[in-house]
């Protein structure tokens, strides 16, 4: 498969994987759900240990991963927390975000910049999620902005579009110094361990012992597993902004599945929205 389909495809199963999370976060905190998500996600991915290749690991992959870890788990706390605090078709789409920081942060890390079509297509995707608020425009042109600051799960959506704006290079670097494969093993095995303390903090054993228990628990890690093993495949065969423009597309099925299992409202207003976006990855 090309780049553009393992994005497709890491897209769909990330809003998958967020449905039943919204779930899970009905009955548990957002670090449970958080922590949870990986631990189930881990034997889908490391059950593909035996046929996949130990890579040569360089020094580069240790320091990404370093650097990654606090920065990720910082990141995968927000966005639980965003999703449990607001609709689902008004926190994901923020992540549509991400490339726009990606100019930056990959031109400064990697040196790489896209080319005309690509810039518009970033743009678009832009425009698209400031489209998901449009009707507050009515109060100003800043009103979409004043609606994202006011819900609290938009808000912090906006801080994790700029943290995995960064990581996406980082796990990039990490794929490139061992392999997409390795890298996701190492992920799904090295974050949940980092994670625990902050769990057991947070939380009571009560919670942590539900992310065994629950059915939505083993689904949310199955999607979250898949969705890794997209990512990393689609990462290391384009440019880091074009991969996660495509990628930023689970936002159209968040809305989707909004409308269809959490009954959410302004459907069409986001779903136009959404199809803004669509148009932005066309022109990638």
């Amino acid at each position: 498969m090309n780049w553009f389909l393992y994005a497709l495809l890491c897209a769909f199963f990330l809003a998958t994987s967020d449905v039943f999370a919204k779930k899970a976060l009905r009955e548990v905190d957002e670090y449970v759900v958080a922590w949870g998500r990986l631990i189930w996600s881990a034997p889908f991915i490391l059950c593909i240990f035996p046929f996949a290749q130990v890579p040569v690991i360089t020094t580069k992959f240790w320091w990404a991963v370093i650097i990654l870890l606090p920065v990720e788990i910082t990141a995968l706390i927000m966005y639980t927390k965003a999703i449990k605090l607001s609709p689902l078709s008004i926190t994901t789409p923020f992540l549509g975000l991400t490339p726009v920081f990606l100019i930056g942060t990959s031109f400064l890390i990697l040196g790489e910049l896209p080319d005309k079509s690509g810039f518009l297509g970033i743009l678009l995707v832009t425009w698209g999620a400031y489209m998901l608020n449009i009707r507050d425009a009515k109060t100003g042109l800043l009103g979409p902005l004043r609606a994202v600051a006011k819900e609290r799960g938009s808000a912090l959506m906006v801080f994790v579009a700029l943290i995995y704006s960064i990581t996406s290079i980082l796990g990039k670097i990490a794929s490139q110094n061992s392999s997409p494969l390795f890298f996701s093993m190492a992920y799904v095995v090295v974050v949940p361990l980092v994670l625990f303390p902050v769990v057991y903090a947070h939380s009571s054993w009560r919670g942590i012992r539900q992310a065994f228990r629950k059915p939505s628990f083993i689904l949310l890690g199955f999607f979250y597993g898949l969705s890794i093993l997209c990512h990393m495949q689609a990462i290391v065969l384009t440019e880091v902004p074009y991969m996660i423009s495509v990628k930023r597309s689970s936002l159209l099925f968040s809305i989707f599945y909004g409308r269809l299992i959490f009954k959410e409202e302004r459907f069409l207003e986001r779903a136009g929205g959404g199809l803004l976006i669509l148009a932005g990855i066309a022109c990638i």
